[in-house]
């Protein structure tokens, strides 16, 4: 990993409070863009476009281009995982992401191994390298995995579901295979993401985008979710000292999330859109929880589609909430296909006109 650390996503991993904040977008790079739009629509499927080197580096940078944002994030998906490990993996256009099921010993066996990550995983490497190479050394890179938990649920259940029954149901009927799993998806992120430190890439988020389904059960929550993510971005930073890290539970309760916040795991903590910045405040401060812990979001991406959005004083409320503290501005998810560019514009605007408030107003 290159020595980039004195770029404004760095700095306020490391705990500075910067005015104004840096400011990066959960899918900056998609649909909503025309440029995206004329690059997805010439290169095949979607599976085509993330394991193509050139075309997935053009991707990255496009927000980069025309917004200036201070991270690029690695365009890729969660699911690469599975893929490298061996598993079917496409995109039924209309239908989203589908996989070949895995719900036994046998299937497992058949199917998963560790033997060919690193071929596999070769074309996302060397987009890393290639964004590394154009991306202005101002700026951070960002790469990501989905976490055990949420990636699981796509592997056993073939495809995206709701309410998670089908990994639900391994943890309860098959604990010894569901726990082989877990542990494999851990060693294999851990590759993964370990390779994508060494070509360029210095902050890494672990998506968590299904915890929600876990929150209810503390325990499993604990252990599914946090324990293993934990798990990983403790094995990476010992690796690579210098690598920041991320974590977005997403639907995490706020009990959660001040756990999460107060353990200090992590260098930050993303937030999304339904997260109450005052009652998480409480939690955080009743558990003796430090001011100064980074935390990322928390913008409602609804807004960004709607026409009648009041875009400036929605992120001056957003920017008050997080006053005082290292904060890097987000989403709290990410951008849809009918995001405004307009409105994008002047969400930016207005945070990089944001001046220095004394007193921080959240945990």
């Amino acid at each position: 990993m290159s020595d980039i650390s004195k770029t404004k996503i760095q700095k306020t991993l490391s705990g500075e409070v910067v005015t104004p904040p840096p400011v990066w977008f959960l899918r900056q790079a998609g649909r909503y863009l025309p440029e995206y739009r004329a690059v997805r629509k010439s290169c095949g499927g979607f599976l085509d476009l993330c394991l193509n080197p050139e075309l997935s580096c053009e991707v990255t940078m496009q927000p980069i281009r025309r917004f200036d944002f201070d991270a690029a994030i690695l365009f890729s998906d969660i699911l690469i995982i599975p893929h490298v490990l061996g598993q079917k993996l496409w995109f039924a256009e209309g239908e989203g992401p589908q996989l070949t099921p895995i719900q036994t010993e046998e299937e497992f066996e058949r199917t998963l191994s560790l033997g060919s990550i690193d071929e596999k995983m070769a074309p996302v490497i060397e987009t890393v390298r290639l964004i590394r190479r154009e991306l202005p050394r101002d700026k951070s890179l960002i790469g990501f995995a989905g976490s055990p938990w949420t990636v699981a649920t796509y592997m056993i259940a073939g495809r995206g579901k709701d309410d998670q029954r089908y990994a639900k149901a391994m943890l309860r009927d098959q604990p010894a295979l569901f726990d082989r799993l877990m542990e494999l998806l851990v060693e294999a992120t851990v590759a993964y993401m370990s390779r994508q430190i060494d070509a360029g890439v210095d902050v890494v988020m672990l998506f968590d985008s299904w915890a929600a389904a876990l929150s209810g059960d503390g325990p499993a929550f604990a252990r599914y979710c946090y324990g293993l993510n934990r798990r990983i971005a403790e094995t990476l930073v010992e690796r690579h000292p210098a690598v920041k890290t991320i974590y977005f539970p997403r639907g995490a309760t706020l009990a959660q999330l001040a756990e999460i916040i107060v353990d200090r795991a992590f260098h930050c903590v993303a937030l999304g859109e339904d997260v109450d910045a005052a009652d998480l405040a409480e939690r955080v401060a009743d558990a003796g929880g430090d001011r100064q812990a980074c935390l990322q979001g928390n913008l409602d991406p609804a807004a960004l589609s709607d026409p009648e959005a009041d875009m400036a004083a929605l992120v001056r409320d957003n920017l008050a909430r997080f006053a005082g503290r290292p904060h890097i501005f987000n989403l709290g998810h990410g951008i849809t296909p009918t995001g405004i560019i307009g409105h994008v514009e002047t969400a930016l605007a207005t945070v990089r006109s944001a001046q220095a408030t004394a007193a921080p107003q959240v945990v």
